[in-house]
């Protein structure tokens, strides 16, 4: 059970691990559509992917410390890039850089997977957030691996897919069910995984088949822009406020929509439209080098986010304003007490004189 209190914004007693549910449905689906090639094909992402797995799950029924969740994180990342040869091979062509030496392959891979891996699972903090944020995305790539006939990977973007929706019904505000760690870092892991490989996939194909995208990197962080901006923007305040970039609070992108005034389900929407739209961009950019796409994604990200800390601000003070001052409330909050209690007095004495 997830306990209200602290820096949590729901009420009572929710149940949490529903992670376990979709996770293991996207097991049975790969169990049934996958053939022998397709298994061998993605035996070490699944076997990493079922690690993730087990670590949230111990996470959620113990509370592991940051170190231990890395150290399940670096094995499972070193699985996939060093086992399975999914990294990034080099920039691409971005500031003259196409290939870098493999062991700077591996390092910068490894980093990509655990740095996405834990954005994702920071912005798990509204009911239907997580979930519906990662439906896009994972929509994206199972369609793109498809049109690239690599349907291990499709396959098993659309059973994730598929499990997800199921569980949305019950995540759906007012939440019956949170995912926790289970979930949230299982879906982060998958898409960290999933988009390294189509970047890399993407910018050393021919276009023969499938959608090519001449931005690759640029595609490749639109597709998780959400957890992207929303994490770096984090990181970044608390460094220059001094603190730890590690420590908990409520900047995230999801806590100023709510300080809005918007409900859960209105936030989710919200943001499900910005990760559209980014995704829209790449597809009319589709043409255009990471030089053109890679300053248009970040700058359109980095405005979006100035814009919604300056209306946050207004409407938190016009909020503030309307709301009668704390002097006042402490006033009324005392009158009442002794309201209340002059009217105990009158009904014990009218049952002393009763007894008289």
């Amino acid at each position: 059970m997830d306990a209200p209190g602290g820096r949590k914004i729901h009420s009572g007693f929710i149940p949490s691990m529903g992670g376990i549910g979709f996770i293991l449905a996207t097991f049975i689906s790969v169990a049934i559509w996958f053939s022998y090639e397709n298994l061998l094909e993605t035996r070490f992402f699944l076997a990493a992917f079922g690690l993730i797995f087990f670590v949230g799950l111990r996470d959620d029924l113990v509370n592991l410390t940051a170190w231990q969740k890395l150290g399940a994180q670096v094995v499972a990342a070193y699985m996939v890039v060093v086992m399975t040869d999914i990294r990034l091979t080099g920039l691409y062509g971005f500031m003259g850089i196409y290939d870098i030496p493999l062991w700077s392959s591996y390092l910068l891979s490894i980093f990509t997977i655990l740095s996405l891996t834990n954005a994702f699972n920071l912005i798990d903090g509204l009911d239907g957030l997580a979930g519906s944020l990662s439906l896009i995305p994972l929509v994206f790539l199972g369609w793109w691996f498809a049109s690239m006939d690599m349907m291990s990977y499709s396959l098993f973007s659309f059973a994730l897919v598929g499990g997800i929706c199921s569980f949305l019904l019950f995540n759906w505000h007012p939440a019956k069910i949170f995912m926790g760690d289970t979930g949230s870092l299982s879906i982060g892991f998958a898409l960290a995984v999933l988009t390294v490989y189509f970047i890399d996939t993407n910018a050393n194909s021919l276009g023969v088949m499938g959608v090519k995208f001449a931005a690759p990197i640029a595609t490749g962080i639109a597709i998780l822009i959400v957890p992207i901006y929303d994490t770096s923007r984090v990181f970044i305040r608390r460094m220059m406020q001094g603190k730890s970039p590690m420590s908990p609070d409520k900047s995230h992108v999801h806590h100023f929509l709510m300080r809005m005034g918007f409900r859960h389900d209105q936030v989710t929407l919200i943001l499900i439209s910005l990760k559209i739209f980014f995704i829209g961009i790449i597809f009319l950019g589709s043409n255009f080098s990471d030089y053109v796409m890679l300053p248009v994604v970040i700058l359109t990200a980095v405005i979006f986010g100035l814009k919604l800390d300056a209306i946050t601000l207004k409407q938190v003070k016009k909020n503030n304003s309307k709301a009668p001052p704390i002097l006042a409330k402490r006033k009324n909050k005392t009158k009442s007490t002794t309201s209340k209690t002059k009217v105990s007095a009158e009904i014990l004495e009218d049952a002393k004189i009763s007894n008289n």
